[in-house]
Formats: structure tokens, C-alpha cells, sequence
């Protein structure tokens, strides 16, 4: 049961939401570009033709993840500096900016591509603090359902693109640059909301210690708890002698600290993690939606925009079941490992069905076709359990307080950057590989099936500060094994005080 009031428990749900705003302007921003891009009156007002269709695509989309990737290392030093909060307002502000520069009609391909990477900056940063806020603040039963809020709220980002794009390719004309406009300038309303929100909130209680300010520290779980009692007090102990025994053991950081052998296995998890989200296929596809049903089922451009559409639909009930029904009843390597292995069957299947039964040339609905649908419906459906939203809880939870930043950023800049890598690469891949893509990513969902079956560990249930002191290894059982040596131990110590106040009135 998860300690605390109700109110308490409202708090963690509200900074869940505020702070996961910055999932849904990700999902959003990734779901609106690729429908935007096919629309004529973009075309049209940026002044490029079929032949560049290809090299556009890749960069307006590749430029912004380059920048992102870029903001985890400056989000870094900003988050330890000036606290989880204020990065979070900078980062939406910056976002606002290129937004902004997006949304005028500058017809000039550069300066677009300029504040694409302006507005990576803000959402990379972003992307960074969001998991180690939340992670801070919720208690340790709710982490993983109020981590899981950034992929939800991702999904329902790619959503509203998805039906905004169609709506605005159904009733805005494409002589209009409107068209092509308003879904883009609707990215500063999530970016506002994520900035203001902070207003609402508390600093992150765990920095706060970190920073030795103790006072505040309190004030800070006293708020997000709803509560003053003794378990909140046991539970400002037990974090204030973690970032106690962290600062003793490596007083005065230095970069290679994240090269002794525990850090670096923890590093190098959040690292994989964050690439084998992105191999698995799913990010590409929410970015490129319309042209990767172009593939499975023929040239009509309103037929696959709502097709998207739907897609977005599905990607938003899975996630949502996932967060509400699953979350935090099935284990994270258990999640992880059998998804990875469904979305494979689902993805070489596809690759069978369309390089065996290719869709006509003229966009005509066919069995082969419906079946293809079905299937990348169902594999975005298993991608919604497991690689989509759990890997941004277990990265965020598997670092000790004083490697938390870069170790969070070192993670997220893995996903930026094969972010980057897949997306500037995935036009070209469907160009040339056509049905071969979704052999690809099937191949890579099984590759990663194996390995996290072989070196994800569990840390389902327990608190940053048990994950941070027990030895870093592959395992179900390797918590309960942690927590079983440290009740023993726990015991012996009680013993051995009841044997000196036993001796001492014996004396």
C-alpha cells in the first residue's frame, strides 16, 4: 500500500502530470512533423520539389534530435546547478523559441532546420530532468506508474498530432500556409504549460539534501507527501543518510568516478536502455507514420494520414492500460524481455506478408494489407507494455544520488542520439529497403530480447537508496537477496546492542 494521505497521493499523481507535459510536447513534436512534411502547401511555401522529399524529411526531422542530444550534456551541470525546477522553465522556454521561428513562414528550408535544432535544445533538457524529477519526488510504490506518466503522455501527444495533421489535410486548404502552420504552432501551448507548471511545484527533496538544504528539504517532502508524521520523517532520514554516505564514499566528483567497475555497469544499462528503445522500430514509425503505411498498403495520402490517426488511438489505450493495470504488478525485466520478443514476431511477420503480398500501386484496400495493419497495431500495442514506457523509470531509478545526473544524461543522450541516427536514416532505409525495414527492426527487437533476458536486473519495489547500495547484477531475485542480507544484518546489529545494555545492568 502506498504510504502517505490521499492528498499526498494526489500530489505525486499532479507532479507526474506536470512534469510528463514534457512527454506529451515529445510525442507531439515527433507525430506532427512527419504528417506536416507531406502536405503540399509546405511543399509549396519552402520551395522544394519530389526529388528533395527524401533529404527533407530526414533533416527536419534528424536536426532536432541532434539537438537534443547536444542539451543532455548542457542539461547536466544547469539541473545540478540551479536545481530540477528552473531547468525545466528554461528548458520550455527555449523550446518556445524555436517553436516560434518554426511557425513563421520564413520560406527558407535553413532557418527552419536552424530553429528545429533551437527547439531540441529545449526538448532534450527536457527530456533529461523530467525522469530524474519524478523519480526523486513519488514514492517508491508509485515510481514506476508516475514514471510511466512521460511515455503516456508521450503517446497522447503523438495522438493529437496525428488527428490534427489529418484534420488540417481534411479541411484547412493546401493553398493556405495555414495549413501546415497550426499544427506546427501548436507545440508552444505543451511547452507553456510544462514551464508554468513548475510554478505549482516543489524542488526535488533529494537535491535539496544534496545541496545541504536541510530546511527546505523537509518543506519540500512535507509537501509532497501530505504528511509529517513519523514514517515521512523515517523517510527524510533514510534519503539524508544516502546523500550523507554517497557524498562520504566519493567526495569530490570527477568524471572517471563513472568508470569504476559498479558506475560503469550502471552507465552503460541506462545507455543500452535508451538504445535498444529506438532500435526497436517504434520511434521511426511514430515519426514517419504516414510513409511507413504508404509501404504496407499503397499511395493515398488521406487514407494514410488517418491510418496514423488511428495508430496514434492505439498507442494511447496500451500505454494507458499498461500504466494503470500493469506498471507496478509485473516486474521490469519480465516487461522488458517478453516484449521485446512479441514486437520481433510482430515486425518479421509484417516483412513476410508485404514482401510475399506487395500492396497496389493505386492505394486499394486488400486482405494482405488489413492483416499488415493488424499487425503493426498489435506491435505498437506490445511496444506501449514494455519498451516504450518502462525504460524512463528503470534508468531513473537505477543511479546512486551522486552520479544520478550524468548517469540520467548519459542514458537520455543514448536516446537522442539513435534517435537521431534512426530518423536521419529511416527515409532512406524505406526507400531502399522497402519491405526489409520491418525485417530489420524485427531482428533487432530479438536481439535485444536476448540480452535483456541475459543482463537487466529488477528493482521493482525498492527504494533509490536500497538500488543504490546493492551490488549492481543480473537477476529476479537479486533485491529480495539485497534486502534479506540487510534484514539479517539489521538483526545482528539489534543483537548485539541488546547484549550490551544486557551486560551493562548485569554490571
Amino acid at each position: 500500500m502506498v504510504k502517505g494521505t490521499t492528498l499526498g497521493r494526489v500530489r505525486a499523481y499532479w507532479l507526474g502530470a506536470v512534469v510528463c507535459m514534457g512527454g506529451f510536447l515529445f510525442g507531439y513534436d515527433s507525430g506532427i512533423v512527419g504528417g506536416v512534411l507531406t502536405m503540399k502547401s509546405f511543399e509549396r511555401d519552402y520551395r522544394y520539389g519530389t526529388g528533395d522529399t527524401t533529404r527533407t524529411n530526414s533533416l527536419a526531422v534528424g536536426l532536432q534530435q541532434l539537438g537534443a542530444f547536444v542539451a543532455c550534456f548542457l542539461a547536466w551541470p544547469m539541473t545540478n546547478k540551479l536545481g530540477r525546477k528552473y531547468s525545466l522553465m528554461i528548458s520550455s522556454f527555449v523550446f518556445c523559441i524555436g517553436a516560434a521561428i518554426q511557425t513563421i513562414n520564413t520560406h527558407s528550408l535553413p532557418a527552419f532546420y536552424v530553429a528545429r535544432v533551437i527547439a531540441g535544445l529545449g526538448l532534450g533538457a527536457a527530456t533529461v530532468v523530467v525522469p530524474m524529477f519524478s523519480s526523486e519526488m513519488v514514492p517508491k510504490e508509485m515510481r514506476a506508474t508516475c514514471g510511466s506518466f512521460f511515455q503516456w503522455f508521450f503517446t497522447f501527444g503523438i495522438f493529437t498530432s496525428y488527428w490534427i495533421d489529418y484534420g488540417v489535410a481534411k479541411h484547412v486548404s493546401p493553398d493556405e500556409a495555414k495549413q501546415w502552420q497550426i499544427p506546427i504552432g501548436l507545440q508552444i501551448l505543451p511547452a507553456a504549460m510544462l514551464g508554468l507548471g513548475m510554478l505549482t511545484l516543489k524542488e526535488s527533496t533529494r537535491w535539496l539534501t544534496k545541496k545541504g538544504r536541510h530546511d527546505e528539504a523537509w518543506e519540500s517532502l512535507k509537501w509532497i507527501r501530505a504528511d509529517d508524521s513519523e514514517v515521512a520523517q523515517a523517510e527524510m532520514d533514510e534519503i539524508r543518510q544516502g546523500v550523507e554516505t554517497e557524498a562520504r564514499e566519493t567526495e569530490g566528483f570527477q568524471f572517471k568516478e563513472l568508470l569504476q567497475r559498479d558506475n560503469f555497469k550502471r552507465i552503460f544499462t541506462a545507455f543500452a536502455i535508451f538504445v535498444a528503445q529506438q532500435a526497436t522500430g517504434a520511434t521511426a514509425f511514430a515519426y514517419f507514420g504516414p510513409q511507413y503505411f504508404k509501404l504496407l498498403v499503397g499511395n493515398n495520402p488521406d487514407q494514410n494520414l488517418l491510418l496514423t490517426a488511428i495508430f496514434g488511438a492505439v498507442k494511447v489505450v496500451a500505454c494507458g492500460l499498461f500504466v494503470i493495470l500493469v506498471s507496478e504488478r509485473v516486474g521490469r525485466r519480465v516487461i522488458l524481455i517478453g516484449g521485446a520478443f512479441a514486437m520481433a514476431c510482430c515486425q518479421i511477420v509484417t516483412a513476410v506478408v508485404v514482401k510475399t503480398k506487395p500492396p497496389p500501386p493505386g492505394g486499394d484496400v486488400t486482405s494482405s494489407g488489413i492483416a499488415t495493419i493488424a499487425l503493426i497495431y498489435i506491435f505498437v500495442i506490445f511496444y506501449n507494455f514494455s519498451w516504450g514506457p518502462m525504460p524512463w523509470p528503470y534508468v531513473s531509478e537505477i543511479f546512486p544520488t551522486r552520479i544520478r545526473e550524468p548517469g540520467i544524461a548519459t542514458g537520455v543522450a543514448a536516446q537522442w542520439l539513435f534517435n537521431f541516427v534512426f530518423s536521419l536514416t529511416t527515409p532512406y532505409m524505406m526507400a531502399s529497403m522497402g519491405w526489409g525495414t520491418f525485417l530489420l527492426w524485427g531482428l533487432f527487437d530479438a536481439a535485444i530480447g536476448v540480452v535483456a533476458f541475459f543482463f537487466l536486473k529488477e528493482t521493482r519495489g525498492l527504494s533509490l537508496e536500497t538500488i543504490a547500495h546493492q551490488e549492481f547484477k543480473k537477476g529476479e531475485n537479486a533485491a529480495i537477496v539485497y534486502e534479506q542480507r540487510k534484514a539479517a544484518e539489521d538483526i545482528e546489529q539489534t543483537k548485539a546492542t541488546d547484549d550490551v545494555e544486557h551486560s551493562e545492568s548485569r554490571g
